[in-house]
């Protein structure tokens, strides 16, 4: 079993973290590319006060949190920032960090992570019975939004109770591995899930000249959401 988890922190971490980053550069470049050399002429009647606007109110968005589907826009924020945190400044990642990136990040509490990594479960499960019982949000998911909650339960759950050996049913070893290779599969599918908004979330902002929908395609995500709805 220690075979498996050193393989698992070693070699299959550097290729996840690899696959991840170059999937990422990837989606960077041909946004860029598609911006810069396709609609340079559309830059100059770039709207930058509502980007900035647009901007600020998506990483503050205090208007969306109490308006609409206040208990999923809540627990999609929380989400958001237990999905950074965590994995980034958890002071047992940082060692990997460190190793593979020679990257020295600063580390919140142990007692923090875990009161962040609970928030963060119970988060997701809102999400994920939300899209599953809501009738609006079920007409707009695809199988893949409830599988991606899915695993990206796995890593918060199986870390969790690695790191709490009273509550936890399994061998530490057992449940160490279900984390790291959770965890690792995540990274790897980053890049073609919607986590990819991670690179992707900037182009979002500047969508009114950027993202065009091609002639007709309003007609079909209409006709296939009232579709949807109608057999709800």
């Amino acid at each position: 079993m220690q075979a498996w988890i050193d393989f698992a922190m070693g070699p299959l971490f550097a290729f996840s973290l690899g696959v991840m980053a170059l999937g990422l550069l990837r989606h960077l470049v041909l946004q860029l590319d598609t911006l810069f050399r396709r609609k340079r002429s559309r830059l100059k009647y770039m709207p930058w006060n509502k980007m900035l606007h647009d901007s600020l109110e998506w990483a503050l968005p205090v208007r969306h949190l109490t308006s609409g589907n206040v208990i999923f826009s809540n627990a999609s924020f929380v989400f958001h920032i237990g999905a950074i945190l965590v994995p980034l400044f958890y002071a047992g990642h940082i060692v990997l960090w460190e190793q593979w990136l020679g990257v020295k990040l600063w580390s919140i509490g142990n007692g923090f992570a875990d009161v962040l990594t609970v928030i963060t479960i119970l988060a997701v499960l809102v999400l994920l019975v939300s899209r599953i019982a809501v009738p609006r949000l079920r007409a707009i998911s695809r199988n893949s939004d409830v599988s991606l909650l899915v695993l990206i339960l796995l890593p918060f759950i199986s870390g969790f109770l690695a790191a709490h050996p009273a509550f936890n049913p399994l061998p530490w070893q057992t449940m160490f591995l279900i984390h790291l290779l959770s965890a690792e599969a995540l990274l790897i599918l980053v890049p073609f899930t919607k986590l990819s908004h991670i690179v992707l979330i900037f182009f979002d902002r500047i969508s009114e000249i950027h993202w065009q929908l091609r002639p007709g395609a309003g007609d079909r995500v209409a006709e296939t959401v009232l579709g949807k709805e109608a057999k709800v």
